[in-house]
């Protein structure tokens, strides 16, 4: 009973007990009829609601929102359909794909009722009815669809569920707003295998990303070392930035081949190569030997009384 029947009710009973004790027992009697009849007759529905009303077994109408009243005993309201969008939860356990992989599906579908008068008359309980059609549409459709698709494209498997259970419920004055699908759960072991194959996958583009950027280095190389074939004072100083990149740092003691810096100092090793050539002596002019300096007995020598002297030590 609504807050206005209510009321109104309220009021006609303390009446009916006011007149009844002040004036006359059975005028309060009519009183009371008429609380009677107002609780009876008098409905309010509110704006999300709608009430049909059978008259006689007959449809009457619709009625809703505010206030409104039927003939009591005569009319009868058989359903108050709610509006508002609703959400029912569904799934499909063990359901096989197209490529007979065992699959758990959890989904939800959001809907409401545009006709009052099929929802109620069309179906007996269009509630239950939505939830098996949306078991059944969404069986079918994993039974159609790759288990590829079905993990990847999920907008296209919510848009397709949406378009087959809004075609079953149309009848019965239900549209469906969206289907969304929560959760695909697949057997641990087939997890762990697409785990491999994805992990390959990464591995395989990671080593063609190597392979390529191996490529453009080595091409980069050439590049240089023909430049630097036509330019050896760019040589040079590449060479030298290199040497003052790595010493740079405090505390680093690098050892350098006498080699290492004549090519870094071309002009200098050019200059020293002329010098020592101006140096060599001219095979074409032999100077003199000099004359042979007797060299000393190494073994003692004896003097006229035959004596034997200290030897002497050569220098």
């Amino acid at each position: 009973m609504n807050p206005v029947t209510s009321f109104l009710v309220f009021v006609c009973v303390l009446a009916a007990a006011a007149v009844g004790y002040l004036v006359n027992p059975f005028l309060a009697l009519a009183f009371l009829a008429a609380a009677a009849v107002i609780a009876s007759s008098l409905k309010m529905a509110n704006v999300w609601q709608k009430f049909v009303v059978l008259r006689m077994g007959k449809l009457q109408g619709v009625k809703g929102a505010g206030l409104f009243a039927i003939i009591p005993v005569i009319d009868s309201i058989v359903a108050v359909i709610d509006c508002r969008i609703q959400t029912t939860a569904f799934n499909a356990e063990q359901a096989l794909t197209r490529d007979t992989v065992p699959v758990n599906v959890d989904a939800i579908i959001f809907w409401h009722v545009h006709d009052a008068e099929k929802a109620a008359l069309a179906i007996t309980n269009y509630r239950e009815a939505i939830d098996r059609v949306a078991q059944t549409s969404l069986r079918e459709m994993i039974g159609s669809s790759m288990l590829a698709a079905l993990l990847s494209d999920r907008k296209d498997a919510d848009e397709q569920l949406k378009i087959e259970i809004g075609a079953k419920t149309a009848p019965w004055g239900v549209s469906v707003t969206s289907v969304e699908i929560r959760d695909v759960a697949i057997p641990e072991a087939l997890q762990n295998a697409m785990s491999r194959q994805a992990q390959a996958e990464r591995e395989k583009q990671a080593r063609v990303i190597l392979g390529s950027a191996e490529a453009a280095i080595a091409g980069r190389f050439v590049e240089a070392a023909k430049i630097y074939a036509g330019h050896p004072w760019a040589l040079q100083l590449r060479a030298m930035n290199i040497i003052y990149e790595t010493t740079k740092e405090r505390g680093a003691t690098i050892l350098m081949p006498s080699s290492m810096v004549d090519s870094l100092n071309p002009s200098a090793a050019s200059m020293a190569f002329a010098l020592a050539g101006q140096a060599a002596p001219d095979p074409t002019m032999v100077e003199p030997a000099a004359p042979a300096r007797p060299r000393p007995p190494s073994g003692p020598v004896l003097s006229a009384d035959n004596s034997a002297e200290a030897p002497l030590l050569a220098a």
